[in-house]
């Protein structure tokens, strides 16, 4: 009987993808938290996520790195301005408060869903293995 991953993973995998994107986000606000006028960003995690899994794009296998990444052209149309009850006088809408806040949340679920993907592998092998 064949194997299905993406059903033996869940959408744990999506999820990492999306985390890392998230990581790269949050910390590109950070770094600008004292650019005059940049726009904090960041995704809704739920909701793209949730697109992830519903979508039927094609994942292309990149043999070269001046390929296309179809995953981060993806993200791109998911990432949104954050909405701030008050910029700054120079227009920056970076809360660091914030900003560190979800970094740290976002981190605590990337570790939390690589373990769970951790143990599904250690399943898979363990099943592969006929014990």
């Amino acid at each position: 009987m064949p194997v299905n991953f993406n059903n033996a993973f869940g959408i744990h995998d999506d999820a990492l993808l999306l985390f890392e994107r998230r990581t790269q986000l949050l910390s590109e606000n950070i770094a600008n938290a004292d650019t005059p006028g940049y726009k904090a960003r960041d995704i809704d995690f739920d909701q793209v996520l949730q697109n992830m899994q519903t979508r039927s794009e094609v994942k292309l296998k990149t043999t070269n790195k001046g390929h296309i990444n179809l995953q981060q052209q993806a993200f791109a149309n998911d990432i949104k301005f954050r909405q701030v009850e008050q910029s700054s006088a120079d227009g920056n809408t970076v809360d660091m408060q914030k900003e560190k806040a979800a970094f740290a949340e976002n981190t605590m679920r990337y570790q939390l869903s690589m373990q769970i993907l951790s143990r599904k592998i250690k399943g898979l092998k363990t099943a592969f293995r006929g014990e």
